[in-house]
């Protein structure tokens, strides 16, 4: 039997009768774009979030470019973010005309390593943008504080990170916005693409709105070339089955990263992440210095999945290669993670398959 590196089907099977009720509440309703159950989505994600706004939009990657619109950013400014991220966070940047300018990352956590942002401060900075990747929050306080001492705003991508906490509060709500996303695979995931953005920010809230709905406050009286961004009522029905759950997935989650860090600790030639209260581990990444693609190809022949996040960081990508930027904590770790299965539902035989399969993979090269 083959594991996955991720399986949403657990997820389905348990909520099916109320997923199902949902399905057929929101067919029968003839309201299948915004309406009623898209604002109660966004009032029990504001209410769960502990946030004055919660703005749903068609995916991730809309949150982040109409958070960013939303924030003031936009042609001929700089935001500072992490090279090491899905490529989403910096075409964002780039689709509302900014430049993304990328900061090396801290090797512990993947994050983007704080004590390196000054320094990339120009006079076009407008934003900081901080990915809490794998689900671990970034080190918000000082990048809060950098923000403040420079009259920047801060956008907070919890893509991977749905629920997690840092020093006790959600993330997403401890910047001016948080972009969020419901892609299929996430700590919260939907069944098709979906997203959304948290602001205390009434300003923000009300532009992200407009935005959305092709830069209109009312219907045919355009204020600003905006997007179709609006998320489907079917998707806020389904999350809503799902949202009360997701606290128990993510420490479910902890469990299973506690429990491989107690199976793989004897394993040479393996860095193992931390176990933190906040992190709500998206994904448990490893580091397997200098052998991780032999390490993959021998775990895919056992059928194990895994998935490497991300092989190339965001600079050396064809598309901002001619920034000729070197940033060595990133490019190495891009050449070194590997991320293993992963998921509220996997069990103890499941983990000690991995487990066995590494050692065999390891101790064989």
């Amino acid at each position: 039997m083959r594991i996955p590196v991720y399986d949403p089907l657990p997820e389905v099977e348990l909520l099916w009768p109320e997923l199902e009720e949902a399905f057929r509440r929101v067919m029968r309703s003839g309201r299948y774009i915004l309406g009623p159950e898209v604002e109660a989505f966004e009032e029990e994600v504001a209410s769960y979030l502990g946030v004055k706004h919660a703005i749903g939009v068609n995916s991730g990657t809309d949150a982040l470019v109409i958070a960013l619109r939303a924030l003031g950013v936009g042609p001929g400014d700089e935001v500072i973010t992490t090279p090491f991220t899905f490529f989403a966070t910096a075409e964002a940047i780039s689709l509302v005309g900014a430049t993304p300018v990328f900061v090396d990352i801290d090797p512990r956590t993947f994050n983007i390593n704080p004590d390196l942002i000054p320094s990339a401060i120009t006079p076009r900075t407008k934003a900081i943008l901080p990915v809490h990747l794998y689900g671990l929050p970034a080190e918000m306080d000082p990048i809060l504080e950098i923000a403040r001492s420079h009259g920047l705003k801060v956008l907070e991508d919890c893509a991977q990170a749905f629920g997690a906490t840092y020093k006790g509060r959600k993330v997403g709500t401890l910047g001016d916005a948080g972009a969020f996303s419901f892609f299929p695979t996430k700590n919260l995931g939907g069944f098709g693409d979906g997203g959304l953005i948290a602001t205390n920010s009434d300003e923000v809230a009300e532009r992200a709105r407009m935005l959305r709905a092709h830069g209109s406050r009312r219907k045919y009286y355009n204020e600003a070339v905006g997007y179709n961004s609006r998320l489907d009522a079917l998707q806020a029905a389904l999350l809503r089955v799902k949202l009360p759950r997701v606290d128990a997935w993510n420490e479910a989650r902890r469990q299973v990263a506690s429990r491989y860090n107690e199976l793989l600790s004897d394993i040479p030639g393996l860095v193992l992440p931390e176990v933190s209260p906040g992190h709500v581990f998206h994904q448990y990444t490893v580091r397997i210095p200098g052998r991780r693609d032999e390490v993959q190809r021998a775990l895919e022949a056992q059928g194990i999945g895994t998935m490497v996040y991300y092989p190339v960081p965001l600079h050396r990508l064809p598309v901002y290669a001619h920034m000729r930027l070197s940033l060595p904590q990133a490019e190495r770790a891009s050449e070194e993670v590997l991320s293993l299965p992963m998921g509220p539902a996997l069990d103890a035989e499941n983990l000690s398959r991995v487990r066995e399969a590494l050692w065999g993979a390891l101790k064989g090269l």
